[in-house]
Formats: C-alpha cells, structure tokens, sequence
C-alpha cells in the first residue's frame, strides 16, 4: 500500500500482478482464494476484524518500534485503527488483492476490502499494510487506509508507468522542446512502478474531466527504482524532498526553469486525495494564459 513512500519507505506500497517481476521485487496479484488466502498473516487479521476482537486484532501490531499507521492521509495510531476496524461491526469481508510485494523487511500487501455494515450497506476501504516477522510471529508494522476513496483505485498495477530503460534526461528534453512549441509547461512526476499511489495518480491524469488541464503539460515520468536512489541527480536538481514520500511532482517551463517542487508530500497519499485536490494544484501551476 504507496503504503506508499514512507511512511512508504516502511510502508507498503504499495505496494503497492498475475505473477510478474517488477525491477528486483516480487508482485503477485490474486483473488481471495489465490495466494493472498495463503499468507496466514493477513487472514488472522481478518479473522479478527469479523469476530470484533480487539485484543486479538491489537495483538498483531509490532510494539517496539511504534507502527506506522496512516488513516485518510493522517497519521493515527495503532489503537485508532483497530478501533476504526472493529467498530465497523462488519457482518462480512471480501478482500481484493492489489498486489503483494516481498520488501527486504518483510511482506507488503495492498488490498481493497468491501465490508458490510450492519445497516445493509457495504464500504469499500483500499488498504496498505506492511508485515515483518518477529522469531515466529508476523506482526504489522505499518497500515496506509484509505475509506471510500474519491479517485479510481486501481486493481492491479500491471501498467508500466516507470520504464526502467529510457533516459529520462533525453524525455525531458524532447518534453521542453514540444512545451515550448505547444505554449504548456513539463510535469515531472517522480515515482516508481511498486508505488500504490503512483497509479492512483496516474489513473488520476487519465480521468476525461481531467483532459483540458492535462493539456497544458508535457508529462515526464521519473523512475525512482526499487528503492529510491535511481536517478539522484534529477532529484537533487528539481529539488525533490524524498523523505516526504511518493509521487513527488515538479513544474518547469519549457526553457528548463523550474517553477515549482513540492515540499510536503502532497500527492504522497494519493489514494485518499479528491478530484478537487488534484485539480487545485494542476491550475495553479498550469502556464498563464497568452
């Protein structure tokens, strides 16, 4: 689960795939019955959720150090989210598997949940947690949860956004040359292929009410690699604060200026930014009109 970058660095990510091998990691992507049924870790936990057993449930959260949890883009806590899971009463859980990643930690799984409520009604929740084994016990490190999200999850991360082998110095290039003919500015998104949220983004970009201010940028798409250290030079240079998490975007005219990086890990939590969010930042930074 994007978890992210992390947060995303401990975190899952997302985390972030019928079984295929995205640069040194691992992603397989399965329905409930395949390889997901088989990580036990995961099925205690939902086991769990559905008994409303919040001792059993804290129980699987590490203890030392503090676990990463990250609910709607706000960092919570532990107790917060087995309190979140358990007073959902839910009467039924049907796990979709996004994709789970072997990470040099540990284990990483992202998930969309549909739940049933008490009421009848049903809450989709996209999920992120991170899995480290202690002696003989797996324990969650990390949660990333996204309620009823605004954007378009993805149901796998099959997509190809960050190709390993191009040159992202000649992509941009070529992208200022066709930003200045076209009267747009370059959009640098800084990312990876194993980020969750990186698609969610991507997705995001893609939507066809998106289409008119899309317009006004060359899209450039900078592979960060499995652990963020792939392409250094063009982060040092666009000023990209890693430590904040992915997807991290730039904005730079079409003669190579910079006008804008951001700061804060914005779109770090993706999955649980609106339409209006994304919006926001792309007209502001979108070139002035002629």
């Amino acid at each position: 689960m994007n978890l992210g970058g992390h947060f995303r660095r401990t975190a899952i990510l997302a985390v972030t795939v019928p079984v295929l091998l995205v640069a040194q990691f691992s992603f397989t992507q399965t329905s409930e019955a395949g390889p997901l049924a088989q990580f036990a870790p995961l099925e205690q936990w939902k086991a769990a959720v559905l008994a409303g057993d919040a001792g059993a449930l804290r129980a699987l959260y590490i203890t030392e150090p503090t676990p990463k949890v990250q609910a709607n883009g706000v960092v919570t806590s532990a107790d917060a989210d087995v309190k979140f899971w358990v007073g959902l009463k839910a009467r039924s859980m049907a796990l979709e598997t996004v994709a789970v990643l072997d990470r040099p930690w540990g284990t990483s799984v992202v998930f969309k949940a549909n739940v049933q409520l008490p009421n009848g009604q049903t809450l989709s929740i996209t999920d992120g947690q991170g899995w480290k084994k202690q002696g003989e016990q797996w324990r969650l490190i990390s949660s990333e949860r996204a309620d009823a999200p605004h954007l378009k999850q993805p149901s796998d991360m099959n997509k190809n956004i960050y190709p390993a082998d191009v040159d992202p110095q000649a992509d941009i290039k070529e992208a200022e040359e066709k930003a200045a003919t076209g009267h747009k500015r370059v959009l640098l998104v800084f990312g990876a292929n194993w980020c969750y949220d990186c698609h969610v983004l991507d997705l995001a970009f893609h939507r066809p009410d998106f289409a008119s201010v899309m317009a006004n940028f060359e899209v450039v798409h900078i592979d960060l690699g499995p652990d963020e250290k792939k392409n250094a030079d063009l982060v040092k240079q666009f000023e990209i604060p890693l430590n904040k998490g992915i997807p991290a975007l730039a904005v730079v005219e079409s003669n190579g200026k910079l006008v804008v990086s951001q700061k804060n890990g914005e779109f770090e939590d993706a999955r649980s930014l609106t339409p209006e969010a994304v919006l926001e930042f792309l007209n502001k930074w979108k070139p002035e009109s002629r």
